[in-house]
């Protein structure tokens, strides 16, 4: 009998035929289309013919909906205009005193009272906020910009530059704070704020430092990174134009935050007789000078120091707010 051959399967019409470059470029083809959206169709987080939202996009919708977040931002508004313009909402002067009103409570035009020069407290606090604001605002730009350069530098190119700035970054991390401002700034004589910025930006950059750096290492391996170096881009573009942005923002997270760090920073030194010195005006030497008196004129320590709380308070809501905003793992 003549040998039968098995029955081979049924293979439907425009099935692939064959396993050879063609069929499987077909195949490939085939799935492509299927999974592919449709056109027109809703991009992730985006609706119909919508483009999709950044995560900057995606962070200031998220903030917008935060009332922590828009809490803080008043109060930070309201502290940056009277930081620029005082006299909107206190006249007078706050150098001018009167011996004969020393520790006086709250009277009609004095709501604070006065402190143990016989100097209107209000005045004084308002103004004050000048060079509290000044500080920390100055100070972070600067920590800020010298740390997240340093730190692009040392993650992105490694090798023996990333090994001395991490060392170098262990020195200053092992001085203390305090006493570094007491012992370098008690040989200043100048009465400007820019010593006090200067002492913050030389010990405070190793912190975003250590943050620019880690997240530019997490950036720079990113498949978009190693295409742009495939196709020839140089250095500065890589890191100005693929990573920075992608990286930046732990970077914003971190130095919001450290802002109202800084402004309690100065308060401090200031407090201690190393940081602003009279005739300046500030919160930390209102501070200072009412301590001898907290028990017969309480409310001349009360009031500046409320307003420094408020003050680091409201910048560390903020941060909070914009960490929370711009982490994804957090939604």
């Amino acid at each position: 009998m003549p040998e039968q051959q098995p029955p081979q399967p049924h293979e439907p019409e425009g099935a692939v035929a064959g396993t050879g470059m063609g069929g499987g470029m077909d195949l490939a083809a085939s799935e492509a289309t299927t999974l592919a959206p449709a056109p027109g169709g809703a991009a992730d987080g985006a609706g119909p013919g919508e483009r999709p939202r950044s995560l900057w996009s995606d962070a200031w919708r998220d903030l917008r909906r935060n009332p922590v977040f828009l809490l803080s931002a008043l109060v930070i508004c309201f502290l940056i205009v009277i930081a620029i313009r005082p006299s909107l909402i206190a006249p007078g002067n706050p150098l001018s005193c009167d011996l004969a009103r020393a520790q006086d409570g709250s009277s009609p035009g004095h709501p604070f009272g006065f402190d143990g020069q016989g100097c209107d407290v209000y005045t004084r606090t308002v103004h004050g906020a000048r060079a509290s604001v000044t500080v920390g605002v100055c100070a972070t730009l600067g920590v800020a910009v010298l740390g997240s350069v340093l730190g692009a530098l040392g993650g992105y190119f490694g090798g023996a530059w990333d090994a001395v700035l991490s060392r170098v970054t262990d020195i200053f991390f092992a001085i203390p704070v305090v006493l570094g401002g007491l012992v370098l700034l008690s040989v200043v004589t100048s009465n400007t704020v820019w010593p006090v910025v200067g002492f913050i930006v030389l010990l405070g950059w190793p912190q975003i430092y250590r943050i620019a750096r880690g997240s530019v290492i997490t950036a720079k391996q990113h498949d978009y990174v190693q295409a742009a170096r495939a196709l020839g881009a140089s250095d500065s573009r890589i890191l100005l134009r693929h990573i920075a942005p992608n990286a930046v923002a732990p970077v914003i997270v971190v130095a919001t935050i450290a802002l109202g760090t800084y402004i309690a920073l100065e308060a401090t030194l200031s407090y201690l007789g190393v940081g602003l010195k009279p005739p300046s005006v500030s919160w930390g030497i209102q501070i200072s000078a009412a301590s001898p008196y907290v028990r017969n004129a309480p409310h001349a320590l009360l009031w500046p120091a409320g307003a420094l709380a408020v003050t680091v308070l409201a910048f560390i809501m903020l941060g909070d707010a914009v960490r929370d905003a711009l982490d994804p793992k957090l939604r």
